[in-house]
């Protein structure tokens, strides 16, 4: 059967926004007459990242309950059957083959409802811990792309099929671009460089870290790479113009490949996209795992890599006094850099993409 139309929904950060249109690329790629149509949430990320892919999107008015007492959470039942009726009639307008769910506020009324009509459904869970949304998807979703073992706990084991997640084609072929990646950023080629990024949003540990003790960097000689995230760049812009030149700072970085062609050592969050990024382009990693997101997954994604020596964990609490030190003192160490790079290349899945486009060409069939 031919692939004609597909539905793909989920969003909030980077984390969700970046596999999602990884598969939509690929799918395209294979069938370039098909219709993708992206489903998002209304004032999230994605409502502007996809257009400028290339991509349609419709947005949904739904939101995450707030954990803590809030009157918010009055209109959490509301939005969420205005959700369930607007994702239906979306369905029934579009007509899809297949339905995908990557994670994200949207992804749950808009599986749910394809699940009701009938619609083939996929989910592709990027963390080692699934949110409450895939969990109650699981149950009727006819197939679950995972990137980590052992997600039989919480999902039914004939449904899972473990592909990694999906990275972006530029990261992908990264490893030969640090001589453009110096050029564009204004780098010094003999210095060794820090990567530092927080993910899409930004992070609060990470940034103020970095912003107190970046002089430390230039003592020892190093130069970096940084990205702020919007609200903190905003916050601190005057400051963040006036650092010196080894210093080069963004709200964010279009250009990751070339951000981590260029880098030595990276100091980011370790979400599910970050992490499998790291293990495709091969990079020393010290990650900040955020404690404030649900099921505290980030922590889990973390442990797993340490586990396997090949990443270095400093915990939220700990980053303000820990993370420049433990930085300069891996980048001062070749020896252990090379350690990891080695280990923790050994997890990537570079097909990971092909891998999820193949298993959504199986349910259209």
């Amino acid at each position: 059967m031919k692939l004609r139309k597909v539905i793909i929904s989920g969003g909030g950060t980077g984390g969700h926004i970046f596999p999602a249109l990884s598969i939509a690329d690929e799918l395209r790629r294979r069938h370039p007459d098909v219709e993708i149509l992206f489903v998002g949430a209304v004032g999230r990320m994605e409502m502007e990242k996809i257009p400028q892919a290339g991509y349609k999107i419709e947005g949904l008015n739904i939101a995450g309950i707030q954990r803590s007492l809030s009157l918010k959470n009055l209109s959490f039942p509301v939005k969420v059957v205005r959700s369930l009726l607007k994702a239906g009639k979306i369905i029934d307008n579009f007509q899809p083959q297949v339905a995908i769910g990557v994670g994200g506020y949207a992804s749950g009324p808009l599986l749910f409802m394809a699940q009701k009509k009938g619609i083939p459904t996929l989910i592709q869970e990027q963390n080692s811990f699934p949110g409450i949304t895939n969990k109650l998807l699981s149950k009727r979703v006819n197939t679950i792309c995972v990137a980590y073992d052992k997600l039989d706990n919480f999902f039914p084991k004939q449904k899972i099929v473990i592909t990694g997640n999906p990275v972006r084609a530029n990261i992908l072929n990264a490893d030969h671009k640090a001589a453009e990646g110096q050029a564009l950023f204004g780098l010094d080629p003999e210095k060794t460089t820090l990567l530092c990024v927080g993910g899409s949003l930004g992070a609060r540990s990470i940034n103020q870290a970095v912003l107190s003790g970046y002089q430390k960097f230039i003592d020892a000689g190093f130069q970096l790479i940084w990205q702020t995230g919007k609200l903190f760049y905003s916050q601190n812009e005057l400051e963040l113009k006036q650092l010196p030149k080894e210093i080069v700072v963004q709200p964010f970085i279009r250009e990751m490949d070339l951000a981590y062609a260029a880098a030595d050592v990276v100091v980011s969050r370790a979400g599910a996209l970050a992490i499998t990024e790291l293990c495709v382009v091969g990079k020393p990693a010290i990650l900040v795992p955020s404690p404030y997101v649900s099921e505290d997954h980030q922590t889990k994604n973390a442990q797993s890599l340490v586990a396997k020596d090949a990443a270095i964990m400093v915990k939220e609490h700990e980053a303000g006094a820990k993370l420049v030190d433990a930085a300069i003192d891996l980048l001062n160490n070749r020896g252990k850099r090379l350690q990891l790079s080695g280990k923790i290349r050994e997890l990537a899945r570079p097909l990971a993409t092909e891998a999820i486009v193949n298993e959504i060409e199986k349910l259209v069939q």
